[in-house]
């Protein structure tokens, strides 16, 4: 008889405590969750590296030290030799289209606007006819400002200040015209002359290397 008192009770020990550790176990998990916290400190601390975003400032101050480069060689190329000369075959009719293609290219290899100046020797191009009915006070203000292509006609081009590349079209006018535009541009360009015409006409006037 005292047998089977003895065997519900060591069911009974076996199976309670068992029972009461695992509830133990899960309330301590919800503790390690305030670990985590401890990451978001380091978070704020990215935004201190967004800080060396001045660089980009940088970057514009070295833009703005490359611009005044281009303009020393203009400065300094009156006093050296004679500018690379570049002759682009076109017909008095083609030339202006001829010379707004090599701005362009120009403009596209890194070239600043302000670097340029064309010269036409005929019709005058639209946008200085344009600027030009404003009055010559905002045309030539626009020259002076030096930050975009300047357009001149031949007739007035002496004004023009010197600029790294000058561009010549010879769309029309005539010879005498040609053969004192062409002299000019020579002068006013820093470091290149492109010149688009007929190359007989230009090279009587520059001379046959070019």
């Amino acid at each position: 008889m005292p047998l089977i008192p003895e065997e519900p009770q060591i069911h009974e020990s076996a199976q309670g405590p068992r029972a009461t550790p695992a509830s133990g176990r899960t309330a301590p998990t919800p503790r390690p969750v305030p670990g985590p916290r401890p990451v978001a400190p380091p978070r704020p601390g990215r935004p201190g590296p967004l800080r060396p975003t001045p660089p980009a400032q940088r970057t514009q101050r070295d833009a703005a030290v490359a611009k005044p480069g281009p303009s020393g060689p203009a400065a300094s190329g009156k006093a050296p030799a004679t500018p690379q000369i570049q002759l682009i075959p076109a017909s008095a009719e083609g030339a202006l289209d001829a010379a707004e293609e090599a701005v362009d290219l120009l403009l596209d290899s890194g070239r600043a606007p302000g670097d340029v100046l064309v010269i036409t020797t005929g019709e005058q191009h639209p946008w200085a006819a344009h600027e030009l009915s404003f009055g010559e006070t905002s045309y030539w203000a626009q020259h002076d400002a030096g930050d975009d292509v300047f357009y001149a006609d031949a007739a007035v081009a002496g004004r023009a200040a010197s600029r790294p590349v000058v561009v010549v079209a010879i769309n029309g006018g005539t010879d005498a015209v040609a053969a004192q535009a062409l002299p000019l541009a020579l002068n006013r360009a820093g470091g290149l002359l492109i010149v688009c015409g007929d190359p007989q006409q230009i090279n009587a006037v520059l001379g046959a290397g070019v």
